[in-house]
């Protein structure tokens, strides 16, 4: 079976008003034959939920340039996370997240307590490519389990009825 594209939502930050690393990323994501939504920089922590319920991405992929990422993360991650219905949405983060010039992962443990599912470090593209690639290949393997239960099911539920049918003859 072909892999499933996945949708993946890419923004900034709220107070990140870099763009170039935005349209980098898309267009990275789409070259790999992932379907990309951009809601380019400077994104209110509500408008980035408002689009994870309307839209609702496989992936969500957070990059921050500032260096406020740490904080402007952990808050939107957050609110993301507070609707049940993105307990299962990746959320990567990646970019320049602090000022101090401290690696990402010093990061970690309080940006994954808020809901991130993967911290990367700077400019770690082929990281962001083989998660991604490890969430298609579960979305499609779920996928088609779904496909295979559902095909069962209208079987059974043909054979139930001819039985059904012949019965009533």
């Amino acid at each position: 079976m072909t892999p499933r594209r996945l949708h993946v939502l890419v923004t900034g930050t709220s107070s990140d008003a870099h763009t170039w690393n935005l349209v980098y990323l898309q267009l990275a994501l789409e070259e790999a034959g992932h379907d990309v939504t951009n809601l380019g920089p400077c994104v209110p922590d509500d408008l980035l939920t408002e689009a994870c319920v309307r839209l609702r991405p496989d992936a969500l992929v957070i990059s921050s340039v500032n260096g406020h990422g740490h904080a402007d993360v952990a808050r939107a991650a957050a609110m993301v996370r507070y609707d049940s219905r993105h307990d299962a949405m990746p959320i990567i983060v990646g970019g320049l997240l602090g000022t101090a010039g401290d690696p990402n992962a010093n990061h970690a443990p309080t940006l994954e307590a808020a809901g991130v599912t993967a911290v990367l470090e700077k400019d770690d593209l082929p990281e962001l490519m083989r998660l991604l690639a490890e969430f298609r290949a579960t979305a499609t393997a779920t996928a088609t389990a779904t496909a295979t239960a559902a095909t069962a099911a209208a079987a059974a539920t043909a054979t139930a009825t001819a039985r059904e049918l012949e019965g009533a003859r």
